[in-house]
């Protein structure tokens, strides 16, 4: 069996980072399966999601991260086309990837205990973001 859901949130953009982990699991726990794997997927090439442990310190070394590895303030090709300003955020987005899947058992998503679903929105900007939530199991 497949369910297909939406999970729609406003970021602020620059590197928000949000905890979607508790509205993942109420979406499976809605769904009528109890054993299988959630495949999440954010539409939008300037946000990416992931894993990680939801606390302070380590979001700002993530923020951190990026920064120095993909700084927003050097010239990008896409920027120079376009004008917006984001090719840096295209690319930390990339980087990321747009979707990841977990396993579920139980109708209990099957993640570390510091382990959290965060989207991580990369744009120069506020934006509506959409995350499709497939759910596949019996």
């Amino acid at each position: 069996m497949v369910v297909t859901k939406k999970i729609s949130l406003q970021s602020k953009g620059h590197g928000d980072i949000i905890d979607i982990t508790p509205e993942v699991q109420k979406q499976l726990a809605e769904a009528n399966i109890s054993e299988g794997t959630v495949t999440l997927f954010v539409t939008g090439s300037t946000a990416g999601i992931t894993t990680i442990e939801f606390e302070p310190g380590l979001l700002a070394d993530f923020k951190s991260m990026w920064e120095r590895n993909i700084p927003a303030d050097i010239p990008y090709q896409h920027d120079r086309a376009w004008g917006d300003g984001n090719g840096h955020s295209h690319v930390r987005a990339s980087l990321l990837g747009a979707s990841l899947v977990i396993p579920f058992s139980d109708k209990s998503l099957v993640l570390g205990t510091w382990q959290q679903i965060v989207v991580v929105d990369f744009d120069n900007r506020a934006r509506a973001r959409q995350i499709v939530v497939q759910i596949m199991g019996q």
